[in-house]
């Protein structure tokens, strides 16, 4: 009993200590002497720094910089602020993947449940599902705007191009040029959709994630060039409202990098449930629009050879995104580039011209817009003298299909060809009570553990709930707990959450309490 006791003392030591630290950390108060402009009466173009790219990144950025006492502004080329992510990315396909999911619901499953409704008599007004996709987006972007009024950045509505390491040309919206100068330049222009060699997008047939967020009907037949991320879930939408969607995706599995196999497989399964078709293994030769205005589309076996050709009434060709660098002014200046068109930069996000910094997608990394923001709030903080700490293994990824898959940490084919020992915990969601009374128990939780330590080493979700809950092992993750601490603390019941303790607890020691 003392031996338990002391343990236990010294854990709980050990945990407040690394609070303590971290609030610590957070209050330190950074020395902007070092940064700010010793000249007071500047005029309105110059500034402490100038930030390019009004996305996640860069507005996040802005206002850290200006809540730190820097005198900031954003340029911006959209005219809305929110980037990528928010005008035609991540808030307005949830949007679509929510309202689709209730429509399909009460066509499909509300019998089930006690509902008695003639669903022949539900329809779908399309144009006021994507006017609640608009509201969205425009009530997001006016709300960027006055958290830069609140909080003193200046807005300047235009494209910018580097012309120097302190000098950015401005060419308005509006009409006419502006010249900023400012101490500091933070580039964080986002990324474009990736062009497919030999088809030609022009957004109505042939569709980019963008033209798939916006179409005028429902396709009979949608072909989606790509399984990833964006692929599926814009897939996921179509089907939902009564598409014939097949996916064609060149690599064996669906779901992207990043993705357990086994969770691929499982998710693979569940959609196909759903209604959408796969060819995997396959790659597109082709993509021709007819006289009638359907669009064929090409396809080839990798492995066997065996060529097909798809009809559809729409193509949406989702292979991925690259760095927004066009008319920036990189070469002018000399910033460096790798072999993949990413700038680069050291550890304070800093590229080879000193004044000039670089953030989120046009950087090494995921393409994530959370992954953006918390660099863009670290490299204001490292420009003031803090010391710049982003764990990329530590940053979570969603696919939000019905269910949700979400995934943190360390596959086990990275394991494998790391050499790491490593434990795995299961439990399906069939076996969760809360799964169960909503009658929602497709999925699964998945723990990875090293098998010498119990630190957790990743964590993979199918599940409703799936991008909420992917957080708890994130944070996990971020603090190099066990798989015997997430075990071990008390969750609500019933819950989905229960899951995740459950799989930590068959990782730990091989066994689950409910399966």
């Amino acid at each position: 009993l003392t031996v338990v006791l002391f343990y236990s003392a010294a854990t709980v030591l050990c945990v407040m200590l690394s609070l303590l630290s971290r609030t610590a950390s957070l209050r330190v108060r950074l020395p902007l002497h070092r940064f700010l402009s010793t000249t007071t009466a500047a005029s309105s173009s110059s500034y402490d720094l100038c930030v390019v790219g009004g996305g996640p990144g860069g507005y996040v950025a802005a206002i850290k910089a200006a809540q730190l006492g820097l005198k900031t502004v954003c340029v911006e080329r959209r005219g809305l602020l929110g980037g990528t992510c928010l005008n035609v990315g991540c808030i307005p396909s949830k949007s679509l993947l929510n309202n689709s999911h209730i429509y399909h619901q009460t066509t499909h499953d509300l019998s089930d449940r006690g509902i008695e409704l003639d669903a022949s008599n539900v329809g779908l007004n399309l144009e006021k599902m994507m006017g609640a996709k608009e509201k969205a987006v425009t009530q997001l972007t006016g709300g960027i705007e006055y958290l830069f009024k609140k909080n003193g950045v200046d807005y300047v509505k235009a494209h910018g191009t580097l012309s120097g390491p302190n000098t950015v040309e401005c060419a308005l919206n509006d009409g006419g040029n502006d010249t900023i100068t400012a101490n500091k330049i933070l580039l964080a222009v986002g990324s474009e959709v990736s062009p497919f060699p030999g088809v030609d997008i022009d957004e109505e047939t042939i569709v980019s994630s963008t033209g798939a967020l916006s179409l005028k009907k429902v396709p009979e037949k949608l072909v989606v060039i790509g399984g990833g991320v964006i692929g599926l879930e814009l897939g996921s939408v179509w089907s939902r409202l009564g598409a014939e969607v097949t996916v064609v995706e060149f690599l064996p599995h669906i779901g992207g990098a990043g993705i357990d196999l086994d969770v691929a497989k499982n998710f693979q399964r569940i959609l196909k449930k759903q209604g959408l078709k796969f060819k995997l293994n396959t790659k597109v030769t082709a993509v021709d629009k007819q006289e009638d205005g359907t669009v064929s589309v090409a396809v080839e076996d990798n492995k066997k050879g065996k060529t097909a050709t798809l009809d559809a009434d729409a193509v949406l060709v989702s292979v991925g995104r690259r760095p927004y660098l066009d008319s920036l002014g990189l070469d002018a200046v000399g910033v460096a580039t790798n072999d993949r068109g990413r700038i680069e930069v050291n550890d304070m996000f800093q590229t080879n011209v000193e004044s000039i910094y670089a953030i989120g997608d046009c950087i090494e990394g995921p393409m994530l817009a959370h992954k953006a923001e918390d660099e863009g709030i670290i490299t204001v903080e490292g420009m003031l003298g803090g010391k710049p700490h982003i764990d990329y293994n530590c940053v979570p990824s969603v696919v939000y299909t019905h269910p949700e898959v979400a995934w943190v940490g360390k596959t086990e084919e990275q394991l494998k060809s790391e050499g790491i020992e490593y434990t795995v915990g299961t439990f399906p969601m069939s076996a969760n009570s809360r799964a169960k009374c909503n009658e929602d128990t497709d999925g699964l939780i998945k723990v990875l553990g090293d098998k010498n330590t119990d630190k957790m080493l990743g964590c993979f979700m199918i599940n409703k709930s799936a991008g909420e809950m992917i957080n708890e092992a994130a944070l996990a993750l971020e603090y190099g707990a066990s798989c015997e601490d997430v075990a071990r603390v008390c969750h609500a019941h019933p819950t989905e959450a229960e899951a995740f303790r459950e799989a930590a607890l068959a990782a730990y020691c091989g066994k689950s309490i409910n399966f």
